[in-house]
């Protein structure tokens, strides 16, 4: 419900209504994973929490917010990775490597072709690049090697994910303030399904790893 409205007013650009809605919704999904989950990851709600002061970061639309929300949204990139690789226990880096490298070319190509990316977000963009190839890489690996309900729920986030990332970067870098009524929703509700698909993801290797200790 959260997620339905905060789209409707990005679409009509209601500000009072996305200032209180966008950060919302990943504070709403660490009280439902409070009570779902039994580990009660830190990494995880930390990843949520900076994802909130990033949806807030976002909301002014200015280079200087801009910067700092990608900045924050690096670390909480490399959290979530970090929350990954201790979730899936990767042995084989092979499959990962070759499986990131596409998504490295894609955004890569994008990078090079963009003339107005700001001096001061010109190596976080290239750190960001990196992580979400890498993070689209373990998932995309992960579901080949083993073809299981985590896995799958993982490759449905990081594909999610590397959408939301092409929108946003689209928006702010080749379409500035055109078709804002479009991408602006268009990248919240990537934003709200990537984020359940990741707290899912979460909550199913946890369950996972518990019925295989046990």
């Amino acid at each position: 419900m959260i997620a339905f409205f905060e789209v409707l007013a990005e679409y009509i650009i209601e500000k009072p209504l996305i200032c209180s809605l966008k950060p919302t919704m990943p504070l709403l999904l660490i009280v439902i994973y409070y009570l779902d989950s039994e580990r009660k990851n830190v990494f995880f709600i930390l990843a949520l929490l900076l994802s909130s002061l990033t949806n807030l970061l976002f909301i002014p639309n200015t280079p200087t917010c801009l910067f700092y929300a990608v900045l924050v949204f690096t670390l909480h990139r490399i959290i979530s990775i970090y929350l990954i690789f201790s979730l899936q226990k990767v042995i084989d880096y092979i499959p990962v490597i070759i499986a990131t490298s596409p998504f490295l070319l894609i955004f890569f190509y994008l990078f090079s072709e963009t003339a107005e990316i700001p001096q001061n977000s010109f190596y976080i963009l290239i750190a960001q690049n990196i992580l979400i190839s890498l993070f689209a890489g373990v998932a995309l690996s992960s579901y080949v090697m083993n073809d299981n309900k985590q896995n799958s729920i993982l490759l449905i986030s990081a594909l999610l994910f590397v959408m939301l990332q092409f929108v946003i970067f689209i928006e702010k870098y080749f379409l500035v303030n055109e078709f804002e009524q479009l991408f602006r929703p268009m990248a919240m509700t990537l934003n709200a399904l990537a984020f359940f698909s990741f707290y899912k993801y979460v909550v199913s290797a946890e369950q996972s790893n518990n019925n295989g200790s046990a």
